[in-house]
């Protein structure tokens, strides 16, 4: 005896939340951070203004800028994990290994704010690349798919009542017409409102 697909679809649904619960908790939550990032400083730390938008300072005087906030620990290059350059705002950010960032005017070399940055390491978190980097494949990836699964079985199990309920209203609808059809169901005379002969 086979199984209907509606039990197949519920059994389904309900194991698949049951095994994707705590890596999709995770995957919302940090979404929900990474959202506001750049209305909440706790998250990213907002963006300052330089003076100018035409870069005046040299690689050696971010490096200078970066090493008079000791609350970064930068000492070297080896401290520092990359610099986001960008004219349209006339300043350089750089982050630091440390998680703390640096904003450098780059007309002038003056540092305009110095502040943790968790934006990032929320995102680590996001996409399973905290955990270790073969997690985004081989956990991260297969609870999308399951959820991508969660999403095709809600659909079919909100839609299927109605389906039923439709096809009990046009079974029952076409029932009386077929029944006049039917030539074995023919009345009897005294149905027809005959007398029968004595």
């Amino acid at each position: 005896m086979s199984i209907p697909w509606r039990v197949w679809a519920r059994k389904g649904h309900r194991w698949g939340a049951i095994i994707v619960a705590a890596p999709f908790l995770l995957v919302i939550v940090t979404g929900l951070l990474l959202q506001i990032k750049k209305e909440w400083s706790w998250v990213q730390p907002p963006t300052q203004r330089g003076q100018g938008k035409i870069p005046a300072i040299s690689f050696e005087a971010l490096l200078a800028a970066a090493r008079s906030q000791p609350e970064a620990g930068v000492r070297d290059w080896a401290d520092i994990d990359r610099i986001d350059v960008q004219p349209g705002r006339g300043l350089a950010k750089v982050q630091a290994k440390s998680r703390w960032e640096i904003q450098v005017d780059l007309a002038t070399g003056a540092v305009l704010q110095c502040a943790y940055r968790r934006s990032d390491l929320i995102e680590s978190l996001h996409d399973g690349s905290w955990f270790h980097e073969r997690a985004k494949l081989w956990v991260f990836l297969p609870v999308a798919v399951i959820v991508l699964g969660l999403w095709g079985t809600g659909v079919y199990l909100f839609i299927l009542p109605y389906t039923v309920r439709w096809a009990r209203r046009r079974s029952g609808a076409n029932a009386p017409a077929t029944a006049r059809l039917d030539p074995t169901s023919a009345a009897s005379p005294r149905d027809a409102g005959q007398s029968l002969p004595p």
